[in-house]
């Protein structure tokens, strides 16, 4: 039996050396994957101080302004928000302009030794004090935008009407930085930018179109980034700015837990007010 065996296993093998051998194609090599494009960027994000009912903030030289649904502006100072005098705004802003606001009358203030004070001229529906010193607003009308020079506004107390200057541009939201330009949000949710805005006598150097999403308001900081919310809800960063190109080169998704109302950013700190009135601070 053993002897048989082995003879089976010695013709296996002589059949199976006897097989013709396949030769098979060699694989083509798979072709590279592309990249992928920029994810989502990651915030780190809690809830703030609690005030109920937030509306507005605005962050501006590290001070952070509040605006609720009961026409009270607040400051925060600490772990807490304090309410900042005795009238209330609909849209309030700090910077190096100062500290103004636009009431739910569309008459403008500026804070003056501890309350705010009526600066008679136009109506604004919002205005911006992030700028190199000059104040930026869109009028309650026409939704025209206007320009206040540094030195009227650094030096109004309260005594005098002011003058504007019209910038020949129809905005919903307006927001100036000191190193990158304004950016703007018209009535049809389209985004502009300006390169540049003179301080002194306001005059721009022209506005460009910025495709995106459909924003309802845009702000930027006084180092240059530029955040924007969709008419969704979503908040988006806009990348790619440079001094030769201030109108950047994406925008860049940032996922918030809850619809987004408003926003502001200042010294590595993202303020957010969401539809429910929640204010949260997220950072990197």
């Amino acid at each position: 039996m053993k002897a048989v065996f082995l003879l089976l296993l010695c013709s296996l093998a002589v059949s199976q050396g006897t097989r013709p051998v396949r030769t098979t194609r060699p694989r083509p090599r798979p072709l590279p994957r592309p990249r992928p494009g920029p994810g989502p960027v990651r915030w780190n994000c809690r809830e703030g101080p609690r005030l109920y009912g937030a509306m507005q903030i605005d962050a501006g030289m590290g001070q952070v302004v509040v605006a609720d649904k009961y026409k009270r502006t607040y400051f925060l100072s600490g772990l807490a928000f304090y309410r900042l005098g005795r009238l209330g705004m609909k849209h309030v802003t700090v910077g190096a302009g100062g500290l103004w606001g636009s009431c739910h009358a569309n008459k403008v203030y500026k804070y003056v030794a501890g309350d705010f004070k009526l600066a008679k001229g136009l109506s604004m529906h919002q205005v911006d004090a992030g700028g190199d010193g000059q104040i930026v607003g869109v009028g309650s009308c026409r939704h025209n935008a206007y320009c206040l020079k540094e030195e009227t506004a650094s030096g109004f107390c309260g005594r005098h009407t002011l003058n504007w200057t019209s910038l020949s541009r129809k905005m919903m939201y307006y927001s100036c930085g000191p190193r990158m330009g304004c950016w703007g949000v018209d009535k049809r949710h389209r985004i502009w930018v300006t390169k540049n805005i003179s301080p002194t006598n306001c005059r721009t150097s022209g506005w460009t179109a910025v495709p995106g999403p459909r924003m309802k308001m845009i702000e930027v900081s006084s180092d240059g980034n530029v955040f924007g919310v969709t008419t969704t809800g979503r908040v988006y960063q806009r990348a790619g700015i440079t001094n030769g190109r201030r109108q950047g080169t994406r925008w860049v998704y940032v996922p918030m837990c809850m619809p987004v109302r408003h926003l502001s950013y200042d010294l590595c700190n993202l303020w957010i007010v969401t539809t429910s009135g929640l204010i949260m601070k997220c950072s990197r």
